[in-house]
């Protein structure tokens, strides 16, 4: 379980998060939410250890995240994709998607750098596993294909399948459909629901399409101005009166703009 308590992030005297508190179930689905600003991609980057807290507490498991580097929290399970592409455009897939199996690697430096049996065995089993996942996510036939010639959905599954790689136990999908068709976004939701089914995945979303977290999500946490403001199944924020003045705003006489 993912249990976020109470976090605080300020930089320079501007509050970013504000006492936000939620909880993350194993094997569920949970939308972070809200307008532009409201704090989503600086809860994300406490969460994957980018930004310290400066006050309060993210436990995974037995673990307290809050003081971690980031190469420690993926050590423990957590993945995460990213709003803007973070890929090697000049590599192909299978190089891309290896990267994400570095932290599973025991052959040491030495014994890779002299290619000795142990770690081409190794290697070699990382690559199987690799090609595995591709074909999960649909791109089994581009593993050879430099990413950077490779359509932009296509990219956007690349970087979730690298993130797989590192077998994790809790996935951070940042804005997984965000520039993509009516039917990419089709696609890529059925695969976070393959994700959560098949594999036991417990996954956070931060997303702007409503109508992929009304469907993918079973809880949604709401925030506006670094401030938790609603917290509850899709029906119950989708019904907010919080939640909707947040989005739509409301004029002096109390009519939404």
């Amino acid at each position: 379980m993912l249990d976020v308590k109470d976090v605080t992030v300020r930089f320079a005297g501007l509050t970013a998060l504000d006492g936000v508190s939620f909880t993350v179930r194993p094997g569920t689905v949970h939308a972070v939410i809200g307008p532009n600003g409201a704090g989503k991609s600086t809860c994300f980057n406490v969460l994957s250890g980018v930004y310290r807290a400066t006050s309060g507490s993210v436990r995974f498991g037995d673990a307290e995240l809050t003081a971690l580097a980031p190469h420690r929290i993926a050590a423990l399970g957590v993945a995460r994709t990213f709003q803007n592409i973070a890929l090697s455009r000049h590599l192909p897939v299978l190089d891309n998607l290896m990267l994400g199996r570095h932290r599973l690697t025991r052959a040491g430096f030495v014994s890779a750098g002299l290619r000795l049996p142990s770690a081409r065995a190794e290697a070699a089993l990382h690559r199987a596993r690799a090609a595995e996942i591709a074909e999960f996510v649909g791109i089994g036939d581009r593993l050879g294909t430099p990413v950077g010639l490779l359509p932009y959905g296509v990219q956007k599954r690349v970087e979730l399948a690298r993130a797989l790689c590192m077998e994790p136990r809790l996935l951070l999908l940042d804005e997984p459909v965000a520039g993509m068709t009516g039917g990419e976004r089709e696609e890529i939701a059925e695969l976070v629901v393959a994700v959560r089914e098949s594999l036991g995945i417990s996954v956070v979303l931060v997303e702007h399409d409503m109508g992929v977290v009304m469907r993918l999500a079973d809880r949604v946490t709401v925030l506006d101005f670094g401030r938790r403001i609603a917290d509850g199944t899709p029906e119950e924020v989708q019904a907010d009166p919080a939640v909707i003045r947040a989005y739509l705003g409301t004029s002096a006489n109390g009519e939404h703009a």
